[in-house]
């Protein structure tokens, strides 16, 4: 707690101006595809609750922050309420011309397009942030030579010598030394294959990371899974590489796209039990990495950001009604049939996605409140 009490004066700024960024970019995407096709767009609210200020434009689109700054919405004609649920009974009093204008009434791929628009958004956010980063100050690598074998580790019982080269771990090449340290870290207690070059031959090693707790530079505890080696500047030849502009964009792509697999790598892991949950944060966390980030500067920040824009993404194409993915799953299935899911049973997959979506808000809230004074 003390930690978060330190950083309060660049917490909070910081938090606030992520999590306005990233749910800006996130609503614009729903926004902007929606009103392409054709939607009448009548509220585009930052946060929750009562307006704190606002805007009315030309479109009649009430533009509003409000005091709640834990999400945001795009309120499109024809909405009973901030989820996009429809009111049925103001739509079907509506004449044909308007009917067409609500977003019930819009062609179902024009909808799916809508929907799928806001986590999109949030993908090209992180990749053009990441593309910044990587043109701007380019990126610390090391190749994946040897230096260190640490007494008894895994590496160590497979058979790893000073000076293997990794090439490759279960068929996945291995560039840089931190794709070794990323392939490993998600696979604790799990065998892995691991094949080096030794003297211009190669040479397959079996073994099986091991589990570890340790503190990042953060101060944050993590799990993850070790194989006990090393490297160094005599070896690894560690430099910063840059990027042109377009190099930049395929690596930022990249590097979300590990952040994703990433991320389904660790729910697997939790799932069989490899892994403790306690590793998933809420806000207090996110606000306290946030505080960490500002003070270590703008670079860090906006890599945060984009790591953030990255999960806001992807757990908003989770298949859970209330979330983007659970209305592009009723699409799926309205494709399917020929005709929308009954409104009854929405109404009720909504609740059950309200529910699973609050549990996962208060067991978050609890790990943050066991973090905080643990």
């Amino acid at each position: 707690m003390s930690m978060l009490l330190e950083n309060l004066q660049y917490a909070i700024p910081t938090f606030l101006f992520l999590l306005t960024l990233l749910v800006f970019v996130h609503e614009l995407g729903h926004y902007l595809v929606g009103r392409w096709s054709g939607i009448r767009i009548l509220a585009f609210s930052v946060g929750f609750g009562p307006e704190l200020f606002g805007w009315t434009d030309g479109r009649g689109t009430r533009w509003k922050f409000c005091a709640i700054p834990l999400g945001g919405y795009v309120k499109f004609f024809g909405d009973d309420d901030a989820a996009s649920t429809p009111d049925y009974r103001r739509i079907e009093a509506i004449v044909p011309e308007e009917r067409a204008r609500t977003f019930l009434g819009a062609k179902l791929w024009k909808r799916a397009a809508t929907v799928a628009a806001g986590p999109i958004a949030n993908f090209v956010l992180a990749i053009a942030i990441f593309a910044v980063l990587f043109s701007v100050y380019g990126r610390a690598v090391a190749d994946p030579v040897v230096a260190l074998v640490a007494p008894g580790s895994a590496a160590e019982k497979a058979g790893v010598k000073l000076g293997d080269r990794l090439v490759s771990i279960d068929g996945t090449p291995i560039v840089t030394f931190d794709d070794v340290r990323r392939y490993v870290s998600v696979r604790p207690e799990m065998p892995i294959t691991v094949r080096v070059e030794r003297e211009g031959s190669p040479i397959d090693l079996r073994m099986v990371p091991q589990r570890t707790e340790s503190v990042d530079p953060l101060g944050n505890k993590v799990e993850e899974g070790k194989i006990g080696i090393g490297t160094n500047q005599e070896v690894g030849n560690f430099r910063i590489e840059t990027y042109g502009p377009l190099e930049a964009v395929g690596q930022g792509a990249l590097q979300s796209w590990r952040i994703v697999t990433g991320t389904f790598d660790y729910l697997s892991n939790l799932v069989v039990g490899r892994m403790k949950a306690d590793q998933v944060g809420g806000p207090i966390r996110i606000a306290q990495m946030s505080g960490q980030m500002a003070k270590l500067g703008v670079a860090e920040v906006l890599n945060f950001a984009a790591v953030l824009s990255v999960s806001i993404g992807l757990l908003n194409l989770m298949p859970v009604p209330v979330l983007d993915g659970g209305h592009l799953m009723f699409y799926a299935v309205e494709a399917l049939r020929g005709k929308p899911v009954g409104p009854a049973a929405q109404d009720i997959a909504f609740r059950i996605g309200f529910a699973m979506v609050l549990m996962l808000t208060v067991f978050a809230a609890w790990n943050d409140i066991n973090w905080l004074f643990g």
